[in-house]
């Protein structure tokens, strides 16, 4: 077993001789712990910057450099890296953030498919449940980066872009990763949504698109200096 700086599991329920009670009500008690710990656990953290990207992508691939990079370059400037504790894009931040010297957090899922978190993370929490995960990203974080990724990366970032949106949270620096692989996206939103009547033309002013590790850093940057 690796060993990590620090680790905890917010796996604990109400139990009883039978296991867990299988019933709903019962069950909010483990979402109340889990809530709990990672508010507690999870409170040290300042100016984290969450990255989400595809789990399949390479350590070869010209975007997991890119991932590492970024992330190297916003913790020699103070920020705190949060991923998914995962392979590909997660692990190329985690590393970027380990190279820097600095806190890499991960925040792992309990899934059937077993996660194993990557060896750069060095302060690991890990959820049974994704809803409460996701608050934890958005709770913790001052800024999300995405890059290509699956349906996990477009709902992280969707839910981020609808509680800005409809001001839930503090608008903060929502930054695509990748304009061409973003592009078609845009697109849609441009033509179908905008068009549609079911977003507004403004709302496509809640994100960024960039290309290299240096303008991850400058949106954010700039982003703030606005704010100030």
């Amino acid at each position: 077993m690796r060993k990590r700086t620090s680790k905890f599991n917010i796996t604990s329920g109400i139990h009883f001789k039978n296991g867990f009670i299988g019933n709903d009500t019962w069950r909010i008690f483990r979402i109340m712990s889990e809530f709990v710990e990672g508010f507690e656990s999870l409170s040290h953290i300042k100016k984290g910057v969450a990255f989400f990207g595809s789990k399949r992508t390479s350590e070869a691939s010209p975007r997991y450099k890119l991932a590492e990079r970024a992330s190297y370059l916003l913790s020699k400037k103070g920020y705190t890296i949060i991923t998914g504790a995962g392979p590909g894009i997660m692990e190329a931040a985690n590393r970027g953030a380990k190279r820097a010297k600095r806190l890499s957090v991960g925040l792992n899922i309990l899934v059937p498919e077993q996660q194993v978190p990557n060896k750069y993370v060095n302060y690991l929490a890990e959820f049974r449940y994704f809803f409460v995960r996701k608050v934890m990203f958005v709770k913790y974080s001052c800024a999300f980066v995405v890059f290509p990724g699956g349906y996990g990366t477009l709902d992280e970032l969707f839910e981020g872009l609808a509680l800005i949106q409809t001001q839930r949270i503090d608008k903060f620096p929502v930054i695509l990763v990748g304009k061409n692989f973003w592009s078609g996206l845009i697109k849609w939103l441009k033509k179908t949504l905008i068009d549609k009547g079911t977003i507004v033309k403004e709302d496509l002013s809640l994100f960024y698109t960039v290309d290299s590790p240096n303008e991850v850093l400058r949106a954010i940057q700039k982003f703030y200096r606005k704010r100030k």
